[in-house]
Protein backbone atom coordinates (compact mmCIF):
# COMPACT_ATOMS: atom_id res chain seq x y z
CA UNK A 1 0.00 0.00 0.00
CA UNK A 2 1.20 3.34 -1.32
CA UNK A 3 4.94 1.45 -1.66
CA UNK A 4 5.93 4.32 -4.58
CA UNK A 5 4.87 7.22 -2.49
CA UNK A 6 6.41 5.67 0.84
CA UNK A 7 9.37 5.39 -0.81
CA UNK A 8 9.63 8.71 -2.96
CA UNK A 9 8.67 10.85 0.41
CA UNK A 10 11.82 9.05 2.40
CA UNK A 11 13.67 10.24 -0.57
CA UNK A 12 12.57 14.09 -0.12
CA UNK A 13 13.52 14.23 3.29
CA UNK A 14 16.80 13.19 3.00
CA UNK A 15 17.73 16.88 1.25
CA UNK A 16 17.29 18.35 5.50
CA UNK A 17 19.77 16.30 6.76
CA UNK A 18 22.68 17.44 8.57
CA UNK A 19 20.79 21.10 8.97
CA UNK A 20 20.57 22.89 11.51
CA UNK A 21 17.13 24.87 10.82
CA UNK A 22 14.20 24.98 8.19
CA UNK A 23 14.64 27.67 5.78
CA UNK A 24 13.17 28.50 2.62
CA UNK A 25 16.08 27.04 0.29
CA UNK A 26 16.87 23.94 1.97
CA UNK A 27 13.04 22.93 1.37
CA UNK A 28 13.04 23.79 -1.60
CA UNK A 29 14.45 20.74 -3.09
CA UNK A 30 12.54 18.15 -0.45
CA UNK A 31 8.89 20.39 -1.87
CA UNK A 32 9.81 19.36 -5.12
CA UNK A 33 10.25 15.99 -4.95
CA UNK A 34 7.11 15.73 -2.89
CA UNK A 35 5.39 17.67 -5.31
CA UNK A 36 6.84 15.08 -8.26
CA UNK A 37 5.95 12.48 -5.79
CA UNK A 38 2.18 13.46 -5.68
CA UNK A 39 1.77 14.05 -8.86
CA UNK A 40 3.51 10.58 -10.35
CA UNK A 41 1.09 9.00 -7.64
CA UNK A 42 -2.07 10.53 -9.48
CA UNK A 43 -2.61 12.91 -6.67
CA UNK A 44 -5.62 15.97 -8.19
CA UNK A 45 -3.24 18.77 -9.60
CA UNK A 46 -5.23 21.14 -7.26
CA UNK A 47 -4.49 18.72 -4.22
CA UNK A 48 -0.86 18.99 -4.79
CA UNK A 49 -0.83 22.49 -5.35
CA UNK A 50 -2.59 23.46 -2.35
CA UNK A 51 -0.97 20.96 -0.26
CA UNK A 52 2.59 22.14 -1.63
CA UNK A 53 2.02 25.76 -0.61
CA UNK A 54 0.23 24.57 3.05
CA UNK A 55 3.63 22.54 4.54
CA UNK A 56 5.76 25.46 2.69
CA UNK A 57 3.37 28.19 4.72
CA UNK A 58 3.66 25.76 7.75
CA UNK A 59 7.63 24.90 7.37
CA UNK A 60 8.67 28.69 7.73
CA UNK A 61 6.27 30.00 9.74
CA UNK A 62 5.89 30.49 13.21
CA UNK A 63 4.65 27.39 14.44
CA UNK A 64 8.58 25.73 13.98
CA UNK A 65 9.97 24.88 17.25
CA UNK A 66 13.49 26.23 17.70
CA UNK A 67 15.83 23.31 18.30
CA UNK A 68 14.23 20.41 16.95
CA UNK A 69 15.69 18.12 14.39
CA UNK A 70 14.59 20.09 11.21
CA UNK A 71 14.29 16.64 9.16
CA UNK A 72 11.66 15.55 12.29
CA UNK A 73 9.86 18.89 12.03
CA UNK A 74 9.34 19.06 8.27
CA UNK A 75 8.11 14.93 8.37
CA UNK A 76 5.72 16.01 11.47
CA UNK A 77 4.55 18.73 8.98
CA UNK A 78 3.92 16.99 5.92
CA UNK A 79 2.56 14.39 8.02
CA UNK A 80 -0.61 16.85 9.25
CA UNK A 81 -1.02 18.24 6.34
CA UNK A 82 -1.76 14.50 4.49
CA UNK A 83 -3.91 13.87 7.22
CA UNK A 84 -5.92 17.02 6.94
CA UNK A 85 -6.14 16.33 3.02
CA UNK A 86 -7.65 13.18 3.45
CA UNK A 87 -10.19 14.07 6.53
CA UNK A 88 -9.51 15.12 10.24
CA UNK A 89 -10.40 11.99 11.56
CA UNK A 90 -12.68 8.41 10.85
CA UNK A 91 -16.09 8.70 9.95
CA UNK A 92 -17.89 5.86 10.28
CA UNK A 93 -21.79 5.40 9.20
CA UNK A 94 -24.42 6.53 11.87
CA UNK A 95 -25.46 3.99 14.06
CA UNK A 96 -26.84 5.52 16.88
CA UNK A 97 -30.23 6.09 16.18
CA UNK A 98 -33.90 4.19 16.38
CA UNK A 99 -34.99 1.74 13.98
CA UNK A 100 -33.40 0.86 10.90
CA UNK A 101 -30.21 2.14 9.32
CA UNK A 102 -30.61 1.69 5.37
CA UNK A 103 -26.86 1.49 4.00
CA UNK A 104 -27.22 2.33 -0.03
CA UNK A 105 -24.05 1.19 -1.70
CA UNK A 106 -23.10 2.19 -4.69
CA UNK A 107 -20.33 2.55 -7.41
CA UNK A 108 -19.43 1.26 -10.66
CA UNK A 109 -19.08 -2.52 -12.33
CA UNK A 110 -15.76 -4.36 -11.04
CA UNK A 111 -15.16 -1.47 -7.89
CA UNK A 112 -16.13 -4.31 -5.19
CA UNK A 113 -19.32 -3.32 -4.63
CA UNK A 114 -21.51 -6.98 -3.80
CA UNK A 115 -18.18 -7.98 -2.01
CA UNK A 116 -18.15 -4.53 0.41
CA UNK A 117 -21.66 -5.38 1.31
CA UNK A 118 -20.49 -8.81 2.71
CA UNK A 119 -17.97 -7.70 4.42
CA UNK A 120 -19.59 -4.29 5.83
CA UNK A 121 -22.16 -7.10 7.05
CA UNK A 122 -19.84 -8.75 8.84
CA UNK A 123 -18.15 -5.67 10.88
CA UNK A 124 -21.43 -4.69 11.60
CA UNK A 125 -22.28 -8.04 12.75
CA UNK A 126 -19.26 -9.11 14.58
CA UNK A 127 -17.68 -5.52 16.11
CA UNK A 128 -20.70 -3.55 16.34
CA UNK A 129 -23.15 -6.20 17.53
CA UNK A 130 -26.19 -5.03 14.82
CA UNK A 131 -28.42 -7.18 13.30
CA UNK A 132 -27.99 -6.76 9.90
CA UNK A 133 -29.88 -7.65 6.66
CA UNK A 134 -28.24 -7.92 3.27
CA UNK A 135 -30.21 -6.69 0.28
CA UNK A 136 -29.93 -7.28 -3.72
CA UNK A 137 -30.90 -4.46 -5.50
CA UNK A 138 -29.10 -5.14 -8.96
CA UNK A 139 -31.63 -5.81 -11.46
CA UNK A 140 -29.17 -5.00 -14.30
CA UNK A 141 -26.74 -7.99 -13.57
CA UNK A 142 -28.83 -10.91 -11.84
CA UNK A 143 -25.90 -12.94 -10.89
CA UNK A 144 -25.32 -10.08 -8.07
CA UNK A 145 -28.70 -11.72 -6.18
CA UNK A 146 -26.76 -15.38 -6.39
CA UNK A 147 -23.44 -13.63 -5.24
CA UNK A 148 -24.91 -11.75 -2.56
CA UNK A 149 -26.66 -15.09 -0.88
CA UNK A 150 -23.74 -16.80 -1.38
CA UNK A 151 -21.84 -14.49 0.81
CA UNK A 152 -24.16 -14.20 3.21
CA UNK A 153 -24.71 -17.94 3.43
CA UNK A 154 -20.96 -18.46 3.74
CA UNK A 155 -20.85 -15.73 6.66
CA UNK A 156 -24.35 -17.24 8.15
CA UNK A 157 -26.09 -13.71 7.52
CA UNK A 158 -29.62 -13.24 6.63
CA UNK A 159 -30.67 -11.64 3.51
CA UNK A 160 -33.69 -10.51 1.86
CA UNK A 161 -34.88 -12.57 -1.43
CA UNK A 162 -35.20 -10.22 -3.79
CA UNK A 163 -37.93 -10.22 -6.87
CA UNK A 164 -35.53 -8.70 -9.35
CA UNK A 165 -38.40 -8.80 -11.95
CA UNK A 166 -39.65 -5.48 -10.04
CA UNK A 167 -37.89 -2.50 -9.95
CA UNK A 168 -34.98 -1.40 -7.62
CA UNK A 169 -36.92 0.97 -5.75
CA UNK A 170 -39.69 -1.75 -4.78
CA UNK A 171 -37.15 -3.85 -4.20
CA UNK A 172 -36.15 -1.62 -1.25
CA UNK A 173 -39.04 -0.31 -0.25
CA UNK A 174 -40.20 -4.20 0.25
CA UNK A 175 -36.91 -5.15 1.82
CA UNK A 176 -37.13 -1.78 4.39
CA UNK A 177 -40.18 -2.67 5.70
CA UNK A 178 -39.44 -6.44 6.08
CA UNK A 179 -36.69 -5.37 7.93
CA UNK A 180 -38.27 -3.06 10.14
CA UNK A 181 -41.11 -6.13 11.11
CA UNK A 182 -38.41 -8.30 11.67
CA UNK A 183 -36.58 -5.67 13.72
CA UNK A 184 -33.04 -5.77 11.90
CA UNK A 185 -31.11 -2.45 13.13
CA UNK A 186 -29.12 -2.21 9.14
CA UNK A 187 -30.01 -3.17 6.22
CA UNK A 188 -27.28 -3.45 3.34
CA UNK A 189 -29.00 -2.58 -0.48
CA UNK A 190 -26.13 -3.73 -3.09
CA UNK A 191 -27.26 -2.01 -6.14
CA UNK A 192 -26.78 -2.29 -10.24
CA UNK A 193 -23.92 -0.76 -11.48
CA UNK A 194 -22.73 0.15 -15.42
CA UNK A 195 -18.85 0.26 -17.23
CA UNK A 196 -19.39 3.97 -16.94
CA UNK A 197 -21.50 6.53 -15.34
CA UNK A 198 -25.21 6.77 -17.37
CA UNK A 199 -28.65 8.47 -17.08
CA UNK A 200 -30.77 5.13 -16.38
CA UNK A 201 -28.14 3.96 -13.51
CA UNK A 202 -28.45 7.44 -11.99
CA UNK A 203 -32.43 7.64 -12.33
CA UNK A 204 -32.08 3.73 -10.56
CA UNK A 205 -30.09 5.11 -7.91
CA UNK A 206 -32.17 8.56 -7.18
CA UNK A 207 -35.45 6.41 -7.04
CA UNK A 208 -33.85 4.16 -4.72
CA UNK A 209 -32.51 7.03 -2.41
CA UNK A 210 -36.15 8.87 -2.57
CA UNK A 211 -37.71 5.98 -1.76
CA UNK A 212 -35.52 5.42 1.32
CA UNK A 213 -35.37 9.66 2.07
CA UNK A 214 -37.10 9.49 5.17
CA UNK A 215 -35.16 6.86 6.90
CA UNK A 216 -32.24 9.19 6.05
CA UNK A 217 -29.93 6.73 4.55
CA UNK A 218 -25.95 6.49 4.45
CA UNK A 219 -24.90 6.09 0.81
CA UNK A 220 -21.59 4.75 0.40
CA UNK A 221 -19.99 4.51 -3.29
CA UNK A 222 -17.03 2.04 -3.89
CA UNK A 223 -13.91 2.64 -5.52
CA UNK A 224 -11.05 1.01 -7.09
CA UNK A 225 -7.73 2.76 -5.90
CA UNK A 226 -5.98 1.69 -8.14
CA UNK A 227 -7.79 4.01 -10.44
CA UNK A 228 -6.73 6.84 -8.67
CA UNK A 229 -7.99 10.22 -10.28
CA UNK A 230 -10.24 8.36 -12.16
CA UNK A 231 -11.68 6.98 -8.80
CA UNK A 232 -12.31 11.23 -7.84
CA UNK A 233 -13.90 11.83 -11.13
CA UNK A 234 -16.23 9.10 -11.04
CA UNK A 235 -17.18 10.07 -6.65
CA UNK A 236 -17.79 13.52 -7.91
CA UNK A 237 -20.37 12.13 -10.50
CA UNK A 238 -22.27 10.02 -8.14
CA UNK A 239 -22.05 12.60 -5.20
CA UNK A 240 -23.38 15.11 -7.26
CA UNK A 241 -26.29 12.77 -8.39
CA UNK A 242 -27.36 11.11 -5.34
CA UNK A 243 -25.83 13.13 -2.35
CA UNK A 244 -22.88 10.36 -0.82
CA UNK A 245 -22.17 10.51 2.49
CA UNK A 246 -19.11 8.33 2.86
CA UNK A 247 -16.85 6.73 0.15
CA UNK A 248 -15.07 3.42 -0.11
CA UNK A 249 -11.91 2.41 -1.25
CA UNK A 250 -11.71 -1.67 -2.54
CA UNK A 251 -8.20 -2.80 -3.51
CA UNK A 252 -5.81 -0.36 -1.28
CA UNK A 253 -3.85 -3.86 -0.95
CA UNK A 254 -3.07 -3.57 -4.51
CA UNK A 255 -2.87 0.40 -4.54
CA UNK A 256 1.06 1.27 -4.59
CA UNK A 257 0.65 5.30 -5.94
CA UNK A 258 -2.40 6.38 -3.30
CA UNK A 259 -3.62 9.46 -5.78
CA UNK A 260 -7.57 8.20 -5.00
CA UNK A 261 -7.22 8.02 -0.93
CA UNK A 262 -5.18 11.57 -1.25
CA UNK A 263 -7.43 13.54 -3.49
CA UNK A 264 -11.17 12.39 -2.85
CA UNK A 265 -11.74 14.08 0.36
CA UNK A 266 -10.67 17.32 -0.88
CA UNK A 267 -11.58 17.38 -3.96
CA UNK A 268 -15.34 16.27 -3.07
CA UNK A 269 -15.85 16.71 0.27
CA UNK A 270 -16.97 13.71 0.76
CA UNK A 271 -15.49 11.14 3.54
CA UNK A 272 -13.70 7.77 2.84
CA UNK A 273 -15.08 5.75 6.02
CA UNK A 274 -13.70 2.25 4.97
CA UNK A 275 -10.73 0.92 3.00
CA UNK A 276 -10.75 -3.14 1.50
CA UNK A 277 -7.55 -4.19 2.52
CA UNK A 278 -8.14 -7.53 1.05
CA UNK A 279 -9.68 -10.41 -0.64
CA UNK A 280 -11.20 -11.91 2.84
CA UNK A 281 -14.31 -11.19 4.25
CA UNK A 282 -12.41 -9.78 7.35
CA UNK A 283 -10.09 -7.47 5.75
CA UNK A 284 -12.09 -4.30 5.83
CA UNK A 285 -10.62 -1.53 8.12
CA UNK A 286 -12.36 1.92 9.23
CA UNK A 287 -10.15 4.71 7.32
CA UNK A 288 -7.89 7.30 10.01
CA UNK A 289 -6.49 9.79 8.28
CA UNK A 290 -3.65 10.35 10.57
CA UNK A 291 -3.09 6.49 10.82
CA UNK A 292 -2.72 6.48 6.93
CA UNK A 293 -0.76 9.43 6.62
CA UNK A 294 1.90 7.44 9.53
CA UNK A 295 2.10 4.57 7.01
CA UNK A 296 2.70 6.48 4.16
CA UNK A 297 5.49 8.34 5.79
CA UNK A 298 7.29 5.11 7.39
CA UNK A 299 5.99 6.30 10.87
CA UNK A 300 4.29 3.02 11.40
CA UNK A 301 0.92 2.49 12.41
CA UNK A 302 1.16 0.96 15.82
CA UNK A 303 -2.37 1.63 17.20
CA UNK A 304 -3.95 -0.22 14.62
CA UNK A 305 -1.69 -3.46 14.98
CA UNK A 306 -2.55 -3.40 18.81
CA UNK A 307 -6.20 -3.40 17.78
CA UNK A 308 -5.75 -5.93 15.61
CA UNK A 309 -4.10 -8.09 17.98
CA UNK A 310 -6.85 -7.73 20.35
CA UNK A 311 -9.42 -9.01 18.15
CA UNK A 312 -7.41 -12.12 17.11
CA UNK A 313 -5.44 -13.07 19.59
CA UNK A 314 -6.19 -15.35 22.21
CA UNK A 315 -6.21 -13.90 25.53
CA UNK A 316 -5.21 -17.04 27.72
CA UNK A 317 -2.81 -18.76 24.51
CA UNK A 318 -1.16 -15.86 25.12
CA UNK A 319 -0.63 -15.64 28.93
CA UNK A 320 -0.14 -19.29 28.89
CA UNK A 321 2.86 -18.72 25.93
CA UNK A 322 4.17 -15.85 28.61
CA UNK A 323 4.44 -17.92 31.27
CA UNK A 324 6.24 -20.59 29.52
CA UNK A 325 8.84 -18.52 27.81
CA UNK A 326 9.10 -16.42 31.50
CA UNK A 327 9.97 -20.19 32.68
CA UNK A 328 12.67 -20.35 29.59
CA UNK A 329 10.27 -23.06 27.65
CA UNK A 330 9.75 -22.90 24.27
CA UNK A 331 8.03 -25.64 22.26
CA UNK A 332 7.32 -26.22 18.94
CA UNK A 333 3.60 -26.48 19.88
CA UNK A 334 4.67 -22.36 20.94
CA UNK A 335 5.93 -22.02 17.95
CA UNK A 336 2.97 -22.91 15.85
CA UNK A 337 0.36 -20.59 18.01
CA UNK A 338 2.91 -17.71 17.36
CA UNK A 339 3.00 -18.52 13.76
CA UNK A 340 -1.13 -19.15 14.00
CA UNK A 341 -1.27 -15.57 15.41
CA UNK A 342 0.64 -14.09 12.66
CA UNK A 343 -1.06 -15.34 10.32
CA UNK A 344 -4.43 -13.65 11.94
CA UNK A 345 -2.56 -10.25 11.92
CA UNK A 346 -2.18 -10.56 8.04
CA UNK A 347 1.03 -10.97 5.85
CA UNK A 348 4.57 -10.17 7.16
CA UNK A 349 4.94 -7.44 5.07
CA UNK A 350 1.58 -5.58 6.35
CA UNK A 351 2.47 -6.57 10.02
CA UNK A 352 6.17 -4.68 9.62
CA UNK A 353 5.07 -1.63 7.64
CA UNK A 354 2.81 -0.77 10.71
CA UNK A 355 6.13 -0.55 12.67
CA UNK A 356 8.11 2.76 12.60
CA UNK A 357 10.58 2.68 10.47
CA UNK A 358 10.41 -0.60 9.20
CA UNK A 359 9.61 0.48 5.85
CA UNK A 360 13.44 1.25 4.86
CA UNK A 361 13.67 -2.07 5.99
CA UNK A 362 11.69 -3.55 3.62
CA UNK A 363 12.58 -1.98 0.68
CA UNK A 364 16.27 -3.24 1.37
CA UNK A 365 15.08 -7.01 2.33
CA UNK A 366 12.39 -7.09 -0.88
CA UNK A 367 10.05 -10.06 -1.63
CA UNK A 368 8.95 -11.40 1.80
CA UNK A 369 7.19 -14.22 -0.39
CA UNK A 370 9.76 -16.98 0.27
CA UNK A 371 9.81 -16.72 3.99
CA UNK A 372 5.96 -16.41 3.66
CA UNK A 373 6.22 -19.93 2.05
CA UNK A 374 9.26 -21.29 4.67
CA UNK A 375 6.60 -20.50 7.35
CA UNK A 376 3.70 -22.67 5.53
CA UNK A 377 6.16 -25.74 4.83
CA UNK A 378 7.20 -25.44 8.42
CA UNK A 379 3.79 -25.56 9.37
CA UNK A 380 3.08 -28.40 7.12
CA UNK A 381 6.17 -30.10 8.93
CA UNK A 382 5.11 -29.84 12.19
CA UNK A 383 2.04 -31.05 11.49
CA UNK A 384 3.53 -34.14 10.80
CA UNK A 385 5.23 -34.16 14.55
CA UNK A 386 3.29 -36.10 17.26
CA UNK A 387 2.13 -34.78 20.33
CA UNK A 388 5.14 -35.75 22.88
CA UNK A 389 7.44 -34.15 20.11
CA UNK A 390 5.80 -31.07 19.60
CA UNK A 391 5.97 -30.19 23.42
CA UNK A 392 10.18 -31.66 23.15
CA UNK A 393 11.75 -31.55 20.15
CA UNK A 394 15.02 -33.08 21.62
CA UNK A 395 13.22 -36.60 21.32
CA UNK A 396 12.63 -36.72 17.48
CA UNK A 397 15.72 -39.58 16.10
CA UNK A 398 17.16 -39.83 12.56
CA UNK A 399 13.82 -42.63 12.29
CA UNK A 400 11.42 -39.82 13.87
CA UNK A 401 12.90 -37.48 10.85
CA UNK A 402 12.25 -39.85 8.01
CA UNK A 403 8.41 -40.48 9.03
CA UNK A 404 7.98 -36.80 9.35
CA UNK A 405 9.38 -35.82 6.09
CA UNK A 406 7.43 -38.82 4.64
CA UNK A 407 4.22 -37.10 6.16
CA UNK A 408 4.78 -33.84 5.39
CA UNK A 409 5.99 -34.73 1.90
CA UNK A 410 9.44 -32.47 2.59
CA UNK A 411 13.10 -34.08 2.34
CA UNK A 412 14.66 -35.33 4.93
CA UNK A 413 17.29 -32.60 5.20
CA UNK A 414 13.96 -29.79 5.37
CA UNK A 415 12.65 -31.78 8.45
CA UNK A 416 17.00 -31.57 9.87
CA UNK A 417 16.65 -28.12 8.84
CA UNK A 418 13.88 -26.59 11.24
CA UNK A 419 15.03 -28.78 14.01
CA UNK A 420 18.35 -27.17 13.33
CA UNK A 421 16.49 -23.52 13.38
CA UNK A 422 14.03 -23.97 15.64
CA UNK A 423 17.08 -24.91 18.46
CA UNK A 424 18.52 -21.77 17.93
CA UNK A 425 15.18 -19.97 18.24
CA UNK A 426 14.64 -21.93 21.43
CA UNK A 427 17.97 -20.33 22.79
CA UNK A 428 17.72 -17.07 21.56
CA UNK A 429 14.08 -17.15 23.41
CA UNK A 430 15.66 -18.22 26.61
CA UNK A 431 18.15 -15.73 26.87
CA UNK A 432 15.08 -13.45 25.94
CA UNK A 433 12.91 -14.31 28.64
CA UNK A 434 13.84 -11.87 31.41
CA UNK A 435 12.85 -9.05 28.46
CA UNK A 436 9.60 -10.09 28.20
CA UNK A 437 8.02 -7.20 29.64
CA UNK A 438 9.33 -4.69 28.13
CA UNK A 439 8.62 -4.21 24.09
CA UNK A 440 7.39 -6.98 21.67
CA UNK A 441 3.88 -7.20 20.81
CA UNK A 442 1.23 -8.63 23.35
CA UNK A 443 1.56 -12.60 23.14
CA UNK A 444 3.97 -12.38 20.59
CA UNK A 445 7.58 -12.17 21.13
CA UNK A 446 8.83 -12.75 18.42
CA UNK A 447 8.60 -14.16 14.52
CA UNK A 448 10.91 -16.32 12.48
CA UNK A 449 13.98 -13.94 11.51
CA UNK A 450 12.48 -11.33 13.86
CA UNK A 451 13.21 -12.03 17.18
CA UNK A 452 10.92 -9.41 19.16
CA UNK A 453 9.51 -6.78 17.47
CA UNK A 454 10.70 -4.29 19.77
CA UNK A 455 14.04 -5.64 19.38
CA UNK A 456 14.07 -5.77 16.08
CA UNK A 457 12.87 -1.99 15.92
CA UNK A 458 15.42 -0.76 18.04
CA UNK A 459 17.52 -2.24 16.41
CA UNK A 460 16.89 -0.99 13.14
CA UNK A 461 16.64 2.47 14.11
CA UNK A 462 19.76 2.37 15.80
CA UNK A 463 21.48 0.93 12.52
CA UNK A 464 20.03 3.88 10.34
CA UNK A 465 21.15 6.69 12.58
CA UNK A 466 24.20 4.95 12.08
CA UNK A 467 24.57 6.01 8.78
CA UNK A 468 25.55 2.70 7.53
CA UNK A 469 24.86 1.08 4.15
CA UNK A 470 23.28 -2.18 3.78
CA UNK A 471 26.01 -4.24 2.22
CA UNK A 472 24.62 -5.08 -1.75
CA UNK A 473 24.77 -8.54 -2.90
CA UNK A 474 22.06 -11.79 -2.70
CA UNK A 475 18.67 -10.68 -0.57
CA UNK A 476 18.18 -13.48 2.13
CA UNK A 477 14.93 -14.44 3.70
CA UNK A 478 14.41 -13.33 7.18
CA UNK A 479 15.13 -17.19 8.28
CA UNK A 480 18.64 -17.42 6.93
CA UNK A 481 19.77 -15.11 10.06
CA UNK A 482 19.37 -18.24 11.96
CA UNK A 483 21.61 -20.36 9.52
Amino acid sequence: MFDNLSEKFAGAFKHLQGNSKITESNIEDALKEVRTALLEADVNFKVVKQFIAAVKEKSLGSKVISGVNPEEQFIKIVHDELASVMGDANEEVDLNREGVTPILVVGLNGQGKTTFSGKLSLHLTKKKNKKVLLVPCDTFRPAAKDQLITLAKSMEMDYFDSDLSTQPKEIAMAALEHAKVEKYDVAIFDTAGRLHVDDELMSQLKEVREGLEKEKPEVLMVADAMTGQEAVNVAKSFHEAVNLTGVVLSKMDSDAKGGAALSIRHVTSVPIKYISTGEKMKDLELFHPDRLAGRILDMGDVVSLVEKAEEVIDEKDAENMMKNLQKGKFSVDDFMKQMGMMSKLGSMSSILKMIPGMGGMLRDVGDLSPAEAEMTRMKVIIGSMTKKERADYKIVKESHVRRIANGSGTKLIEVQDFLKKFKQMEQMMKSMSGMMGAGGMPGMPGMPGMPGMGTAQKGFRQEAGSGKKRKKGKKKSPWGRFT
